[in-house]
């Protein structure tokens, strides 16, 4: 059994060293990594070179081109039995391969397994936490209860996938995750892609619940997903939506679908509708099942809350974009946020950050948008880079290896 793990990148080679170093560490011999470079600036291929690993294969994107375009990239020059996406700042756990080598082989070849995780925000990332942290991180009604590994029912799977239709993500949609089968990928993809949409892991993820019968779950945490000052999470955490889509490249994808939907879409946030498309693409790769039908009048609803949030508290939004947004809303609805929207905004202008967060916490927690989290036990400060989690959890590792 052959592992592939994908890394695609793009500039940002000081993280990716260390994503390459957690899968040369692992005690399994038997993976490639693809690294999928997105037209970096920095001498990628140089380094993937310098490792002198020819289990290591790289390739090259002509242009910069969409995130998505490049995980397909990645996924098409692999040829393991399964396959892990890997960002190119996280990191695969010690054992990672061999622990679920026997996951695989003691479930006779599942279609995926579905791991926990740690998320790891490195130091000066987010604005409320700038010193960093490590936690273990299970957001899914399924963990509950289980220490072991165990087949996921298939009616509960399904119902997170029409969930997440809805805009409810009830669990993690990252692929890294995830370790995907290759005859489930190329079942799942059909006659087309496997990552489509703005949104490839949203889109992807939900297509597995939706129609894979033999998913896995481990409870057992075994990726670090990294938060850097270069990633996603940083531009959404930090309200910088032009870098993140900037980032993502991803306005020309589904083109489309977006012509479809532009008389749904609202101003708000970016977020929501790059949902919207991936959610919308899934819906018509299955056929436009009922049950799969995005939720068009809640995600306006969400829009329309987005928007007066970032008026009335954040003055970030323009009155034109906070109007079309409330002519989305029922007549009692509308009334009620022309009503109280200044007079809420103006006392939260003036009161404690930790004030306004516990609103914005409670007003989160109302929507349910992604569920009730429970945010576990967190390390604070103690890790610099993830290499030095993994020696945490490796400490006995060769310095050698680390070079």
């Amino acid at each position: 059994m052959q592992f592939s793990v994908l890394l695609p990148t793009h500039d940002r080679l000081e993280y990716l060293r260390f994503a390459v170093q957690s899968v040369l560490r692992q005690d399994c011999p038997d993976w490639e990594i693809v690294i999928s470079d997105n037209d970096s600036s920095e001498d990628v291929a140089g380094y993937a070179r310098s490792v002198g690993d020819s289990r290591i294969r790289y390739v090259r994107t002509a242009g910069f081109v969409p995130v998505t375009v490049n995980w397909n990239n990645a996924l098409r020059h692999s040829s393991g039995d399964y396959v892990v996406m890997l960002g190119d700042d996280d990191a695969l756990l010690p054992g990672y391969l061999s622990g679920l080598r026997d996951v695989i082989e003691s479930f006779g070849g599942p279609d995926a397994v579905y791991t926990g995780a740690y998320l790891f925000a490195y130091p000066g990332v987010l604005p409320d936490l700038p010193e960093g942290y490590l936690q273990p991180n299970l957001h899914g009604p399924f963990f509950a209860g289980h220490e072991r590994p165990f087949i996921l029912p298939v009616t509960q799977a399904r119902e997170l996938a029409r969930a997440a239709a809805s805009f409810r993500a009830l669990y993690d949609f990252n692929m890294q995750y995830v370790l995907l089968s290759r005859h489930t990928i190329q079942t799942l993809a059909g006659d087309g892609e496997f990552f489509r949409s703005p949104y490839p892991d949203y889109y992807a993820m939900n297509l597995l619940f939706a129609r894979a019968e033999r998913i896995v779950v481990d409870p057992q945490p075994r990726v670090v997903i990294g938060i850097t000052r270069r990633s996603y999470g940083f531009f959404h955490f930090n309200g910088k939506s032009a870098d993140a889509r900037a980032l993502l490249n991803t306005e020309d994808v589904d083109p489309a679908i977006r012509q479809d939907l532009a008389s749904v879409v609202l101003p708000g946030a970016d977020m929501n509708t790059s949902w919207l498309l991936a959610v919308e693409s899934l819906y018509r790769r299955l056929g436009s099942p009922a049950e799969m039908r995005p939720d068009y009048s809640r995600y306006r609803h969400l829009q329309a809350l987005h928007c007066m949030r970032a008026y009335y508290v954040d003055r970030s939004m323009a009155r034109e974009q906070v109007r079309l947004a409330q002519a989305t809303l029922p007549p009692v609805q509308r009334l009620l946020v022309r009503s109280l929207g200044p007079l809420t905004g103006a006392l939260l202008r003036h009161v404690p950050d930790r004030v306004r967060q516990a609103y914005g916490a409670l007003v989160d927690r109302l929507v349910g948008q992604y569920g009730h989290v429970v945010t576990p036990t967190r390390e604070l400060g103690r890790y610099a880079t993830v290499l030095a989690v993994l020696d945490h959890f490796e400490p006995t590792v060769d310095p050698a290896a680390r070079a």
